[in-house]
């Protein structure tokens, strides 16, 4: 018993001390001439999409839930959030040439339609984020109206 209460104890002081390291949750500015929004044709359904389902990891305003001030998983969900901000930036897709847009629509459109996002482990506490059949239908209707529009193609 007496090595249980030890144990106890230590992961105790270790869950305390791992508070202190802190990563940054970020949401760096958003310059509206970059968004998606003033690059492309965003008609309001998809934009509902892309802000129900999309906004949290792959744009600059990300909603940072409670559970986000808890070490270790706030260590987790920023490098998430980060990673997914690398991968695709509705804040900044000013970012994306001619070539480089059309391709990341058609990524947007495939991933949502193999499951691969919103990711599994996000729905849950994200429920509201899950994507109905029409919700994939309708994204990638406009994701393959959008890679032969030249306003998407960001000349």
């Amino acid at each position: 018993m007496k090595i249980f209460k030890m144990v106890v104890l230590v992961l105790v002081v270790l869950f305390i001390g791992i508070q202190f390291i802190r990563p940054a949750e970020t949401n760096p500015p958003i310059d509206p001439a970059r968004t998606i929004e003033a690059r492309a044709q965003v008609p309001p359904n998809v934009m509902d999409v892309l802000n129900r389902s999309c906004n949290d990891c792959h744009s600059n305003k990300t909603v940072w839930p409670w559970y986000a001030q808890f070490a270790p998983v706030s260590w987790l969900l920023v490098d998430d959030v980060n990673e997914g901000r690398r991968h695709l930036n509705l804040s900044d897709w000013a970012a994306y040439d001619s070539t480089r847009a059309p391709r990341k629509l058609a990524q947007m459109c495939e991933e949502v339609e193999h499951g691969d996002m919103p990711l599994w482990f996000y729905l849950p506490l994200h429920p509201k984020a899950k994507m109905t059949d029409q919700d994939k239908k309708t994204l990638c209707d406009w994701t393959k109206q959008q890679q032969t529009s030249p306003a998407a193609t960001n000349k």
